[in-house]
């Protein structure tokens, strides 16, 4: 018997019905996107913006994560990254026993907002900024010190002041986009099946993470390194990283990304120690677990003063098996699936292009990134949304505030330190870029706000 056709007359009502729904389900997406984040006013075009994002970022993803799949979350700012079914996750949480997933949610509009924020602001700790803290030293200065609690909170400032000292410059030695091209290189094992040395040498600035070597695997890492990120064991053994510096003038910069320490103070002190070494000021809001460790500041450091950053040796394929480094044994590591994902996030908003194995071409083009009009307009609607300070501004300051902690309905405390960044911005754009030995003093000043 023929299957029995729907009459011509029910084609008007369905096509209406989907019609409604897609209506209807646009209208959710857009109560839901401004209910999530409160009372915040957004126009048409902010929103326009957000949407443009979620889906040129959503189209990055799909062709450039190596089988990783971006879908719309359930707002304008949220985006789920997903990995293929059959992938096998084998980082095991220490303390909940449970195997990493195959999803990971991540909000476009606090990733442009505060990223946009790490590119102008200073990442080093001075004697600047912490005086012009409200009770800096008091409460801020003891806690960057070992064994702080000792110290009273600071209340003796002169045994607080000479702790240190030794790592503490009046000013910040670098300021945003001080530097052209710059690349970050992480410790993965990835690095010996690709040989990037040539390359990685090719840029103005090269970052370097804790104790990795150059000697005997300059064709995989290069020779060329301007600055070291050092987490707590590796500030403890500086004397051994020091000699991982293999120029002769021991010029490549140390930036502590812990608390200072006695031994460390000790070494600086009594070690013919010439290198620079500086305390990581960093931004007061966490970007969550998903690349906690040395690598992801090291990417913030190098956002904060440069123009553009490339990042080789971080686990960023597929196939993970097990942590490894390049130059020591496997050992346990912390959520790669979760980290490479965010990492791809960080690609698709044009803050970083990814190098590995499977992305060897150095002229590899990053397909479908949003655009700079994208990224700009979307920045401008994701602080308004999240109620920034001096959301939407063209002030490279807009959104910065040194104040942790303010009243209420009171403005901050903002003192001359601001104007002086401007004037130097000005002075910046008609000036050639300062070369590492010449100390720009005058930077930014800003800090992520804790709100």
């Amino acid at each position: 018997m023929a299957p029995r056709v729907a009459p011509p007359m029910r084609v008007l009502p369905l096509a209406l019905a989907a019609a409604i729904f897609s209506g209807v389900t646009a209208i959710f997406i857009y109560l839901s996107g401004i209910s999530s984040y409160g009372s915040a006013r957004l126009s048409e075009a902010d929103l326009e913006a957000l949407a443009a994002l979620q889906g040129s970022f959503s189209k990055c993803v799909d062709a450039n994560g190596l089988g990783l799949k971006a879908v719309s979350g359930k707002d304008y700012c949220r985006v789920v990254i997903q990995y293929p079914s059959d992938t096998v996750s084998n980082w095991t949480d220490p303390n909940t026993g449970e195997v990493e997933g195959l999803s990971f949610e991540f909000n476009l509009c606090e990733a442009v907002a505060s990223w946009e924020q790490v590119r102008n602001s200073t990442t080093v700790l001075t004697k600047e900024y912490i005086g012009a803290l409200p009770n800096g030293w008091e409460e801020y200065a003891w806690r960057r010190i070992n064994k702080g609690v000792l110290l009273n909170n600071c209340q003796n400032r002169t045994l607080c002041m000479e702790k240190l000292s030794l790592v503490l410059p009046e000013t910040s030695p670098y300021v945003p986009r001080q530097f052209g091209r710059c690349a970050v290189v992480g410790n993965s094992g990835d690095l010996l099946k690709t040989k990037f040395g040539d390359e990685i040498d090719s840029y103005d600035v090269v970052f370097r993470e804790n104790g990795a070597p150059i000697q005997n695997y300059t064709e995989y890492v290069g020779t060329k390194s301007t600055f070291r990120l050092l987490n707590r064991g590796s500030a403890k053994a500086l004397d051994k990283v020091v000699e991982l510096d293999v120029a002769e003038t021991k010029q490549e910069v140390l930036i502590v990304k812990t608390t200072i320490h006695d031994i460390m103070n000790k070494m600086i002190r009594e070690l013919p120690i010439t290198n620079p070494v500086y305390l990581m000021l960093g931004t007061s809001s966490s970007f969550g677990s998903s690349a906690k460790g040395t690598g992801l500041k090291a990417l913030e450091f190098a956002l904060s003063i440069c123009d553009s950053v490339d990042m080789y040796g971080f686990t960023v394929d597929p196939g993970y098996k097990e942590w490894t480094r390049y130059f020591s044994e496997a050992r346990k590591g912390h959520t790669p699936l979760h980290g490479r994902a965010y990492y791809q996030m960080m690609e698709c908003l044009g803050l970083l292009k990814i190098h590995s194995p499977m992305r060897g071409d150095p002229g590899r083009v990053v397909k479908w990134l949003p655009s700079k009009d994208i990224i700009e307009a979307s920045r401008v609607a994701s602080e308004r949304l999240l109620r920034r300070p001096g959301a939407g501004s063209d002030n490279p300051l807009r959104t910065c505030t040194r104040i942790r902690k303010r009243e209420k309905g009171k403005a901050p405390n903002r003192s001359g330190l601001r104007d002086a960044a401007m004037k130097h911005l000005e002075y910046m754009k008609g000036a050639t870029r300062y070369p590492l030995d010449r100390r720009a003093g005058g930077g930014y000043l800003c800090m992520i706000n804790d709100r």
